[in-house]
């Protein structure tokens, strides 16, 4: 049986970044309206210089989802608060030249949208983040010049991620606007090397930190089983029988290239 890889990722940025604000219509009521996703933006996910890596949204990634799927905008990818839906036309998600818009209707009979514009005034909730599964990338060695202490500036190789297909499920406001621990950025690569599953990019960078080959995330389904844009429902809570399956996942990828699997 063939098994493929998927994943879901994130990635934040902050409000500064999206330009995101409370905006009032023509009517007088507000909305909430920002940049969710830059195009042709190379941002590094980790360390590029050793265990992480670039990454660029093409323009038009989102083009298939928007046609295809039902997305909601949520707090912290927290999906108890949902803001807003596409289907409910309380959402609304466009490619422009800069990226992926957003502009999502605030209902104050929402309690917890009333503490959204609250937090996004007083400055405690400071980003945007999307929610996505990869659908189509490629990856290539670039060429990244960097500026010394001393002036001097150094050439370095890192290999660049170009995202040209993504199937969108939420976008978010978010409380951290990027990641703030180690163990964040590591699963953000883990996420992208899992999808990836080449075992020499994935040995490159476990000889900088071992702990990648821990952190892999597998989700296998059977060929011809659907993966259709739309199918946005939230992910389920793991089963034994699914962490089962996972674990044997992990562990045929472990044989078969010769990785560490944890114990």
């Amino acid at each position: 049986m063939t098994l493929t890889v998927t994943t879901e990722e994130r990635r934040r940025l902050a409000l500064t970044a999206t330009g995101a604000e409370l905006r009032a219509d023509d009517a007088g009521t507000e909305r909430f309206v920002g940049l969710a996703s830059p195009f042709n933006v190379r941002a590094p996910i980790g360390n590029p210089k050793t265990w992480g890596f670039f990454e660029e949204f093409m323009p038009g990634c989102f083009t298939k989802t928007l046609q295809e799927g039902d997305q909601r905008m949520l707090i912290d990818h927290d999906s108890y608060y949902v803001v807003s839906r596409v289907s409910a036309d309380t959402l609304k998600l466009a490619q422009s030249a800069r990226g992926l818009e957003v502009d999502s209707a605030l209902d104050d009979e929402l309690s917890y949208v009333r503490d959204l514009k609250a937090n996004l005034r007083n400055g405690n909730i400071t980003g945007m983040s999307i929610g996505f599964y990869v659908v189509k990338d490629t990856w290539t060695m670039i060429e990244v010049e960097e500026e010394g202490d001393d002036g001097k500036v150094r050439v370095y190789q890192a290999e660049l991620r170009t995202v040209q297909e993504v199937r969108l499920i939420e976008v978010s406001a978010v409380t951290f606007p990027a990641f703030v621990d180690t163990e964040a950025e590591l699963k953000s690569v883990a996420s992208a090397l899992a999808l990836r599953a080449d075992v020499g990019a994935i040995e490159r960078r476990a000889a900088y930190r071992p702990e990648l080959r821990d952190l892999l995330q597998v989700v296998t389904r059977e060929p011809g089983e659907s993966t259709r844009a739309d199918e946005t429902t939230e992910p389920e809570h793991p089963t034994r029988r699914h962490l089962d399956t996972v674990d044997l996942a992990m562990r045929g990828l472990a044989a078969r290239y010769g990785l560490k699997h944890p114990a």
